[in-house]
C-alpha cells in the first residue's frame, strides 16, 4: 500500500471507537481515535488522510460541537481532508446538508456498520 494512511475516528461510542479501530487497523492503516471532535481539531496538525466523524456526540454536563460544527471546523483549519460522517440516525435533511457542504460519506451505524465503512474508507482515500 506504499505509505500507510493516518485515519482519525472520532466517536463517543467506545464499543463503534474500538470495533473501527481494530479493523482498520487489521486492513493496515494507522488508526488514532477520539472520543469528541475538540479533541481531534487539536490534532490536525499530524494531516490526517481521512476523519470518520460521528454526528452526535454527548458528553454529560459538557457542551460539545456535533459532527456539522466539527467538519465546518475541520475545513476552515485543514480544506480538503477527506472526512465520512458516521450516524444512528437516517435523517435526510442532516444527510444533504451535509452532502453540500462535501463529506465524502454518510455511513448509518447499523449491523453492516464495519462493512460498508471499509468500502467508504477505500473509495475515499482513492479520490
Amino acid at each position: 500500500m506504499g505509505t500507510k494512511k493516518l485515519i482519525y475516528i472520532v466517536d463517543d461510542d467506545p464499543v463503534i471507537n474500538m470495533l473501527v479501530t481494530r479493523r482498520l487497523t487489521s486492513e493496515g492503516y494507522i488508526v488514532k481515535s477520539f472520543r469528541y471532535g475538540e479533541e481531534s481539531l487539536k490534532e490536525l496538525d499530524a494531516n490526517p488522510d481521512l476523519i470518520i466523524l460521528d454526528y452526535y456526540f454527548t458528553g454529560g454536563n459538557k457542551e460539545l460541537m456535533n459532527g456539522m460544527e466539527v467538519y465546518s471546523r475541520i475545513m476552515e483549519l485543514k480544506p480538503g481532508t477527506h472526512v465520512i460522517v458516521l450516524s444512528g440516525q437516517e435523517n435526510g435533511e442532516i444527510v444533504l446538508e451535509l452532502a453540500r457542504k462535501g463529506i465524502d460519506d454518510y455511513v448509518i451505524k447499523d449491523h453492516n456498520l464495519i462493512d460498508n465503512l471499509l468500502v467508504s474508507v477505500r473509495e475515499s482515500l482513492k479520490r
